[in-house]
């Protein structure tokens, strides 16, 4: 029963990101007055180097989340090494690029300083845990790898968690975007990276056991 459990929260997962990973897609369709583009000024939009940095953020963001969490299953890696190394390093470029490019239009963010420092931290803890990840595959440390990288994707889910919390927090605020915008800037990140830490600790805790055992 508990393998049934595990089976389907993975496939869950593994779906929203295939979703949210594709959403970027929207924006090339629709007509730019849908969703976060909204409570931006006419001003914002029609700047080159903000779109060009938005753009950049949303299309590589959403590959790194679309192929992200491939990488994570431990037979796929053992069957496939050459391609879980490809898969890697796109991730990596992806989140590269798209990571600062989030650093900078987090600082236009809305709702001030609040949701300004708390998607440039997001930013910045995406980027960081990313390159710890690509340095420690370079040294192959391979379990420090697997941590940094569990660290990366829970920065990079934010683009899922974002997209529950945040409808359910203008519902909280009575239609108010400003304040839920505000709380969903640290909400969207932090408790991904508080599980992630949970997880790098079992996993510590599991590695520690099987040595002594042996």
């Amino acid at each position: 029963m508990k393998s049934v459990l595990k089976r389907v929260r993975w496939w869950i997962f593994a779906f929203l990101c295939i979703v949210i990973g594709l959403y970027p897609i929207l924006y090339f369709l629709l007509e730019r007055d849908f969703g976060l583009l909204q409570s931006k000024s006419a001003e914002l939009l029609s700047n080159p180097v903000w779109n060009i940095g938005f753009y950049t953020h949303i299309i590589l963001g959403g590959l790194a989340l679309l192929i992200g969490w491939s990488q994570f299953p431990t037979k796929f890696r053992n069957k496939n090494r050459k391609l879980h190394r490809k898969i890697g390093m796109a991730y990596v470029t992806a989140v590269f690029f798209s990571s600062l490019a989030g650093i900078y239009i987090g600082t236009h963010a809305t709702g001030g300083i609040v949701s300004i420092l708390g998607f440039v931290f997001l930013g910045l803890v995406w980027f960081g845990t990313t390159m710890m990840g690509w340095l420690t595959a370079k040294k192959q440390d391979f379990d420090a790898h697997e941590n940094w990288m569990i660290f990366s994707y829970a920065a990079c889910f934010a683009a899922v968690t974002l997209r529950i919390w945040l409808p359910l927090l203008i519902t909280w605020y009575q239609g108010d975007f400003i304040p839920a915008y505000r709380i969903v800037a640290w909400l969207c990140w932090v408790p991904n990276i508080l599980i992630a830490l949970w997880i790098v600790r079992r996993r510590k805790k599991v590695q520690t056991l099987k040595f002594e055992l042996e």
